[in-house]
């Protein structure tokens, strides 16, 4: 392959650059999004996406080793992979080391992709993600999108990572100059969407539509629990015969999970009104995980078990193991995150315990469907309390509609092609 991305091809379609950081065959949430969302707009565009080398869980493959950047072809997208070190999650250093490596990566690869059209970022890493959609549309004189999942410094100020002032304005100043910077912004909920008018208060607010992330329900939908791959999910973790609370996603800093778990240990030895023994799994991994571990196993906890990260292509049966899924975010985090899990949950049509503040989008969506059951982050005792009525309604008539609700509304109104159309709009109205 060329390093240089193709002009306007015969077919008069413009030349799309996405910076992705993570894109596939990593398993991270907005690698997967980005890659639906490449995939399904080759219709309307030429598509180079500039990542870093498959390295999500921090290792990096032998024959990514050897060269600075990789030139690949996916699905009809266009890739430069950047090459970066192995980290170790757990280590703050060593995760600065590698985005970094990837932000400086990405500026020099954005000279290998030709004429772009538009330039599209996502939020992540935090600041760097928005500040080079800024870099390529001043190097490209393209049109600059800003699609934001999570918004900083106010992820960060909300659980207390660091609370240095000046670090903390630095980021802001940055993060607003993206936004400012961006000829469109797109996010993801309605609570976002009140972030950014919060920011500009009083001032020029940055042009900004929201859409809704996706799952693609045909690759993602209930199966019954005798498949044959979700019983042998089920018997390769000890899941069989158990009534399973699920959390699956990234176990890191945003989801409070170090109090849930001290929720979970009330629950060692309780059985389901039918006799089933009630298990919590946690299927992922990331930067709270050893925390987990360790808290288990000085409690001596015998209802939790903890899963790796599953193939996307092994997804639906993971998902369809759990009888209730959690979908949770740390307090503080409203109009500052989205959990993207959520969309997995509904396509799998399983009912769902949100612990998620008033007014977030997923909590406002779990509410309008009647999806599950809410609790606002930090009131254990009602997290408690939810745990308990799903226990005893296992089983039921009622839980079954509540995942029967769920994957009609996700069908209806939140599929990969729903949205997909709306970000092509979008763009092509600049």
């Amino acid at each position: 392959m060329n390093e240089a991305t193709d002009n306007k091809t015969a077919n008069n379609k413009k030349n799309l650059l996405i910076y992705a950081h993570y894109y596939a065959p990593d398993t991270a949430s907005t690698g997967q999004i980005l890659q639906e969302l490449a995939e399904g707009m080759t219709d309307a565009f030429n598509i180079t996406v500039i990542c870093v080398v498959p390295s999500y869980l921090g290792t990096v493959e032998d024959k990514y080793k050897t060269q600075k950047f990789y030139f690949e072809e996916l699905n009809g997208v266009k890739i430069v992979r950047i090459r970066v070190p192995e980290f170790d999650k757990t280590k703050g250093k060593s995760r600065i080391k590698n985005i970094l490596s990837y932000f400086f990566g990405a500026m020099r690869a954005t000279f290998k992709t030709g004429k772009q059209d538009y330039v599209f970022t996502i939020s992540q890493p935090p600041i760097l993600g928005g500040l080079l959609g800024v870099w390529g549309k001043w190097v490209k004189h393209a049109k600059y999108i800003y699609n934001v999942q999570d918004f900083n410094p106010e992820q960060t100020m909300s659980v207390g990572y660091t609370k240095n002032k000046l670090v903390l304005g630095a980021m802001m100043w940055f993060d607003k100059f993206s936004c400012k910077r961006s000829d469109l912004i797109i996010t993801v909920g309605r609570d976002l969407g009140e972030t950014i008018e919060k920011r500009f208060e009083g001032r020029k607010v940055p042009k900004y539509t929201i859409i809704n992330n996706w799952i693609n329900e045909k690759e993602i939908y209930p199966l019954d629990s005798d498949n044959e791959k979700v019983v042998a999910f089920r018997k390769k973790y000890g899941l069989e015969n158990k009534f399973v609370f699920m959390y699956s996603g990234n176990i890191g800093l945003y989801y409070d999970l170090e109090g849930i778990i001290k929720v979970i240990e009330k629950y060692q030895g309780v059985k389901t009104p039918g006799g089933r023994e009630v298990v919590f799994a946690f299927v992922g991994a990331g930067s709270v995980l050893d925390k987990l571990v360790l808290y288990t196993r000085q409690h001596q906890m015998k209802n939790v078990v903890f899963i790796p990260y599953q193939d996307k292509a092994d997804l639906i049966y993971s998902l369809n193991a759990g009888d209730v899924h959690f979908c949770v975010n740390a307090k503080g985090i409203k109009g500052v995150s989205c959990p993207s899990k959520f969309y997995g949950l509904a396509a799998a049509g399983k009912p769902v315990l949100g612990v998620l503040e008033k007014g977030s989008e997923v909590r406002c969506l779990i509410e309008e469907i009647g999806c599950g059951l809410v609790v606002e982050p930090g009131d254990y005792a009602g997290v408690e309390d939810e745990i308990r009525w799903f226990i005893e309604n296992s089983g039921s008539m009622e839980l079954r509609e509540m995942g029967e609700k769920n994957r009609a509304y996700l069908v209806e109104n939140l599929t990969e092609k729903v949205s997909v159309e709306k970000y092509k709009r979008a763009i092509l109205k600049l």
